[in-house]
């Protein structure tokens, strides 16, 4: 966690906003992909290599907020 903890949250913010939700028409990737889960319909690999990909930044920015959260200064 080292690694997280050096790694600015700005720019983890920019990338989760820009990777994590890249195609913005007609709507957000990462949006349809959940949707499709939810929906059961997130069957080819394909799909799911793509729920990972575009999931992958919020991952890592909630990581990041909750050490700085609960790490004591």
């Amino acid at each position: 966690m080292t690694y997280l903890d050096k790694f600015p949250t700005a720019t983890l913010l920019v990338i989760a906003l820009t990777l994590g939700l890249a195609p913005f028409v007609p709507e957000p990737h990462i949006w349809e992909k959940i949707k499709m889960l939810l929906a059961g319909t997130l069957a080819r690999p394909v799909d799911i290599f793509d729920l990972l990909f575009h999931g992958f930044p919020w991952i890592l920015l909630a990581l990041k907020l909750t050490r700085q959260a609960t790490r004591p200064n």
